[in-house]
């Protein structure tokens, strides 16, 4: 190692973490107030008792279920600076279908162009703003704009980081902070050449681009001791900024490629080792690696909550989970832009947390409220409306039960089974000993029919329909 690059970790290693300490304003004092006095009772922990779920420090069992968007952190879009992204109005979107949970996007080129995936229609380049690291000079970016000092933070970055996890946890939001992006730098024409990491856009003589393929993909491994400690100190900062929060989750990337797993193992356990000595411990999970990635990736890994890839089944019969891990499945992951009731409902039933890539109003990608996502973010909110009503530390994937193989239950308190043709649906009840209240559920619009009562004998029942419908019975308290 040169001498120049020794000086260079060791002013990463204690000079680059000196903002982080700096005094907050009387205003932001009092925002961080308000979130701990409303936000979530202490951070999630996997559930002891049914480990397919996280659970608070009350001993809740939570489930989690959410849109989320592109811009939700960082501002996406033509010219620059990038038209600001209303916050206050999105999580007034998600309160309206009763959403709980969300991932808060990040994304390392300073441009990017939607039309990288040829489905997503013509090209429209967008910029990006804010980024971690401060833009200071000397010297212009191949954007125009100054360079990257990849040793200095850019505080507006992490105000607003800290902000929005606050804003999310005062309306019970659980907020999942993605720490770097990997789809981008695989999928995007010449996406290297607006990374901080590549050498026209750094002041510190940094280049990521190891092997020379103009692709810099080796930024996601272990292969730089600078990088990872540049990445560090990143991420050291993130869990300064946000993590004497309640409603917070670390998500390490997403969609990285294959040859990132050794470096995303490292990050998943620098988190666990730096919140090891700090009043709060936090989830941490891994996502799909894209492209060529195996689910058992996920499974071995050193990570809280995972997110799937189609393989399995996944996107049409989701397997139940067993409870290694909390299975968080992401349409982002299955579809990229897709979903459908049938889909929650099915991964509902099978013990998982669903969410959903929304494309929300548009102006990233795709259609603006697009009126064919509303059954998802219903159903979505059903489900959770569902969960307040149940002992969720108790109800288990039980296909057995129901002749549809679509059965969440609690076996002689719950069960929630899900017809995905309607028709006659047997559910086993033998557990139960007292009678059971009884409703239909569309699966589509979340309308409700009138309660019944029945005695507690295994039964068959008639869906209103042949379209999806969810029968619900639970005993009478």
């Amino acid at each position: 190692m040169t001498a120049t690059r020794r000086r260079f970790l060791k002013r990463v290693g204690r000079g680059v973490l000196a903002s982080t300490m700096a005094v907050q304003s009387n205003q932001t004092r009092a925002a961080d107030e308000a979130g701990r006095a409303k936000s979530a009772p202490g951070p999630l922990k996997v559930c002891k008792r049914n480990p397919r779920y996280f659970a608070d420090a009350t001993g809740r069992a939570v489930y989690l279920c959410g849109s989320h968007v592109w811009n939700n952190l960082v501002d996406m879009g033509p010219g620059y600076p990038p038209p600001p992204f209303d916050f206050a109005a999105y999580l007034d979107f998600l309160d309206r279908y009763g959403h709980n949970f969300i991932r808060l996007w990040t994304w390392e080129n300073f441009t990017w162009d939607t039309s990288a995936n040829g489905s997503w229609g013509k090209p429209k380049p967008h910029t990006v703003a804010p980024h971690p690291w401060a833009r200071t000079g000397p010297g212009d970016a191949r954007d125009g704009r100054p360079k990257f000092d990849l040793t200095r933070f850019d505080d507006d970055y992490f105000r607003r980081l800290r902000r929005r996890v606050i804003e999310a946890g005062n309306r019970g939001i659980y907020v999942s902070v993605m720490l770097f992006e990997g789809w981008a730098m695989q999928r995007m024409k010449d996406a290297w050449l607006s990374h901080p990491f590549h050498p026209a856009n750094n002041i510190n003589g940094i280049d990521g681009d190891r092997n020379g393929d103009r692709r810099g993909l080796e930024v996601h491994t272990l292969g730089r001791p600078e990088i990872t400690s540049i990445q560090e100190a990143y991420v050291r900062k993130v869990i300064e900024t946000v993590g004497d929060l309640d409603n917070l989750l670390y998500e390490i990337s997403n969609e990285n490629h294959p040859a990132s797993t050794k470096w995303q193992y490292h990050m998943i356990r620098f988190i666990k080792k730096q919140e090891s000595g700090r009043a709060k411990q936090h989830p941490v999970g891994m996502t799909f690696q894209f492209r060529g990635g195996r689910n058992q990736t996920l499974f071995d890994s050193p990570a809280d909550w995972i997110s799937p890839n189609p393989e399995g089944g996944y996107r049409t019969d989701p397997p139940a989970s067993d409870g290694r891990k909390v299975i968080i499945t992401d349409t982002d992951h299955l579809w990229g832009i897709g979903g459908t009731a049938d889909w929650v409902w099915k991964s509902f039933t099978r013990g998982l947390n669903p969410i959903f890539m929304d494309p929300y109003d548009g102006t990233v990608l795709a259609g603006r409220f697009d009126p064919r996502w509303e059954p998802v973010r219903v159903s979505m909110g059903v489900t959770r409306k569902l969960t307040s009503q149940s002992d969720m530390t108790a109800m288990v994937p039980r296909g057995d039960l129901a002749s549809t193989g679509y059965c969440l239950a609690q076996p002689g308190k719950s069960y929630v089974v899900y017809a995905p043709q309607g028709g006659e649906v047997r559910v086993d009840l033998s557990d139960a000993s007292s009678p059971l209240k009884v409703a239909w559920i569309d699966a589509a619009t979340g309308k409700t029919s009138r309660e019944q009562r029945i005695q507690p004998r295994s039964q068959t029942f008639a869906a209103p329909n042949q379209s999806g419908w969810i029968l619900w019975l639970r005993a009478e308290k």
